[in-house]
């Protein structure tokens, strides 16, 4: 662009010069125009052919071409990724010869009670009443009458449910198949069932949207890549290590209606937007107006969000701090931030949960801290100065995060912290047994960072990790921002490629920590060292290797040593086969939907009331979202049947939820993931007057009367009513 500008202002008086031959030209056939009172076009066919033709090849510049191949590989990528995905799903369950019951029993525990919501909305009169049902629901927590869209993150379902009844109405109304149905032979005695393929199937129809965002997800990683390492071949690095380290990475092939399914895709989005806005000088109100949506899109979907977001500010806050960012660009930032918050505050009808979050707290105190930066400026010490500012941080978000939620009444998040002092200490709790005994909120498994290793993932994100730590040291801006202590607040710098780099390397490591602390939330760490290795493409980091090795040919070397056990991991996914089958839960459903009156209401494991409000419509007392104060409560009282009290004692309590029947299931009162984790053995911290007890559930297993009559039994479950 800059030879360009040079070009056009070369000769300062070229406007003053005689036109040119076909100017003339135009100007002789007006003036001779004005005598007639007709003229001659000398737009004809092939000038204008010709014409087109110019334009045509103006859009084949080399700019235009590059962008056109990075699109093209990128929709490749997204393309590979949906149809891997799906294929990984599809040999899992074999879900397209299921039937419908047996494609909700799939959905089990969260991933159920979902899609409930999905269901409610598809088959009601019409797509409103839908949404005023589940405004108004009174069955998912009986008998209480609850907002699920402020309760739980509602809004993919919420959408997806229009997208259906749109996508149905307008082929019906066209006269095409929306898909195709035929019987399946089931084998082993077994009655056969009906099962449908197509997008006019609601389950089919939901995942497929699930595994396209998903696609479109490796897309953006591609992109993002691309973007951080100034390389295409280190946005495939990108999306190479991803696909080797699959199983690391993502769940979504197996728990495809999981809020991060939905929402981790627009986190790729938003940092791949914020480091576009670290990197440029000058930020417009566009970019910022993206960034704002890519967060709400982020949030919306999924309440663990913010502790996502509060990992990133504080990062920010760091580069802050050491000069890497200017106050006047994290300040834009910040209130960013505030104003997407907001938005999701509205969107979800003012759930409180997000007002006293600790990310809220964190984005009010670091906007005042750096809005009051001379606040805490001492001379001579920059480092003294960061000190404080951190500690302020600190003490500030937890103050205010104490006194909001005690204003507003709200302790539904209480339990969070309960679990992060319980890795570090001996605390136990029940509700924080819950959680711990679960092995996906365990520490991270020894095996994880050996599979890394054995890809090469982890080798190359640290050889990255060491680079640019070496680089920022030896940038003498740094030291100069610390020495240096005239120097304006307001500075900015000439170099904003290092601020973007330093906070991906913290980044990195405040996602180690999650995924260290809970092994679920590796699902953070993976993707993002995947996007670290794209740096080893890096010219600005391994520029010097072109001295002795062209860098395509040392990162091709990589790629290659790394598909050793890459292509093994694919395989080893692709050869998962299975069909999905569960005879016991199906002869409980079946009993319950033509045995039991439509408002008969139950109590029961989490997992299983998930299914039984799912397919059979009934009202249930407890469920599966564990994240509010009163449904912690009354899951306690449900699981008191798995408890050592008397059997007096806890039909009682039952009796005052408003359960009718009970589904008790001996595997939950016998399973222990490890020790100290069976539900009696949960229950004895809780109730340690009757430790040494037999269990509950274990009495009712041989004898269930006076206080509980035995309607249904099988191999897995036994349906008790509670006697009055």
């Amino acid at each position: 662009m800059a030879v360009e500008g040079k070009s056009r202002l070369k000769d300062p008086l070229n406007k003053y010069k005689e036109p040119s031959r076909a100017t003339e030209g135009s100007l002789r056939h007006r003036q001779r125009g004005k005598n007639r009172a007709t003229h001659t076009s000398t737009d004809t066919p092939h000038t204008r052919n010709r014409w087109a033709s110019g334009r045509f090849f103006s859009y084949l510049s080399p700019a235009n071409i590059k962008i056109g191949v990075t699109l093209l590989i990128a929709a490749i990528v997204g393309i590979l990724h949906w149809s891997y995905i799906s294929t990984l799903f599809e040999n899992d369950r074999h879900f397209s010869h299921l039937s419908t019951l047996e494609r909700e029993m799939a959905f089990r525990t969260e991933m159920g009670l979902y899609y409930s919501y999905f269901k409610s909305i598809i088959e009601a009169p019409s797509y409103f009443s839908g949404l005023h049902l589940i405004m108004n629901d009174n069955v998912t927590e009986y008998p209480s009458v609850i907002n699920t869209l402020k309760r739980f993150n509602l809004y993919p379902e919420v959408i997806l449910a229009s997208w259906f009844r749109i996508f149905t109405s307008t082929m019906k109304f066209v006269g095409i198949d929306t898909k195709i149905c035929w019987t399946v032979n089931r084998g082993n005695d077994l009655s056969p069932v009906e099962s449908c393929e197509g997008l006019g199937d609601p389950a089919y129809f939901y995942v497929t949207m699930i595994f396209i965002l998903n696609g479109i997800m490796m897309s953006l990683f591609y992109i993002y890549g691309l973007y951080l390492s100034g390389s295409r071949l280190g946005g495939l690095v990108t999306v190479i290590c991803f696909f080797y380290n699959h199983g690391e990475s993502t769940r979504v092939m197996w728990t495809p209606p999981l809020r991060e399914s939905f929402s981790y895709p627009f986190l790729v989005l938003q940092m791949f937007l914020l480091t576009y806005i670290l990197r440029t000088p000058y930020i417009g109100r566009r970019s910022l107006i993206a960034l704002g949506v890519s967060n709400v899109f982020f949030m919306l979907p999924w309440q663990f969000a913010q502790f996502v977001l509060l990992t990133q500010i504080a990062s920010l806050f760091a580069i802050y701090l050491v000069g890497y960012l200017d106050s006047e660009k994290f300040l834009n930032i910040l209130y960013t931030h505030i104003v997407s918050l907001a938005l999701c505050f509205i969107l979800m009808f003012g759930n409180s949960m997000l007002l006293t979050s600790y990310y809220a707290s964190s984005l009010i105190v670091i906007c005042i801290i750096v809005m009051n930066r001379d606040f805490l400026n001492i001379e001579n010490l920059p480092l003294v100065k960061c000190i404080l500012q951190v500690l302020t941080w600190i003490l500030g978000t937890v103050v205010l995060k104490a006194l909001t939620s005690m204003l507003l009444g709200v302790r539904d998040d209480a339990h969070i912290f309960n679990i992060l002092k319980s890795k570090f200490t001996s605390y136990k709790d029940f509700d924080t047994l819950m959680y711990t005994c679960a092995p996906e909120f365990d520490f991270m498994e020894t095996e994880t960072p050996w599979r890394y290793f054995k890809t090469l993932l982890l080798p190359v994100v640290f050889l990255v990790f060491l680079t640019i730590c070496v680089w920022v040291l030896i940038d003498s801006r740094l030291f100069s921002r610390w020495l240096n202590t005239r120097e304006q607040e307001n500075e900015r710098w000439e170099y904003y490629t290092s601020g973007e780099l330093v906070y991906h390397v913290l980044q990195l490591l405040a996602f180690a920590v999650l995924a260290i602390l809970i092994m679920r939330l590796k699902l953070f760490l993976t993707p993002h060292m995947c996007v670290m290795a794209s740096l080893l493409c890096s010219k600005q980091l391994f520029g010097w290797i072109n001295n002795r090795v062209r860098l395509p040919l040392f990162v091709t070397v990589i790629l290659i040593l790394m598909s050793i056990q890459g292509i093994s991991n694919i395989q080893s996914q692709m050869s998962i086969k299975g069909e999905f089958s569960n005879i016991a839960q199906e002869e409980l459903l079946e009993w319950i939907k033509f045995s039991t009156k439509p408002n008969a209401v139950f109590a029961g494991a989490m997992p299983t009331m998930a299914s039984v409000k799912l397919s059979t419509g009934r009202p249930v007392v407890n469920h599966p979202h564990y994240e509010d104060a009163d449904l912690r409560a009354r899951t306690k009282i449900v699981y008191s049947m798995y408890s050592r009290k008397a059997a007096k004692d806890v039909k009682k309590d039952l009796i005052k939820l408003g359960v009718q029947y009970f589904i008790l299931e001996d595997a939950w009162c016998l399973r222990r993931t490890k020790t100290g984790c069976t539900l009696s053995e949960i229950w004895d911290i809780e109730d340690p007057s009757n430790v040494g007890k037999t269990p509950l559930c274990s009495i009712l297993a041989k004898e269930t009367l006076p206080h509980f009559i035995t309607l249904f039994q099988n191999n897995l479950y036994k349906v008790l009513r509670i006697t009055v």
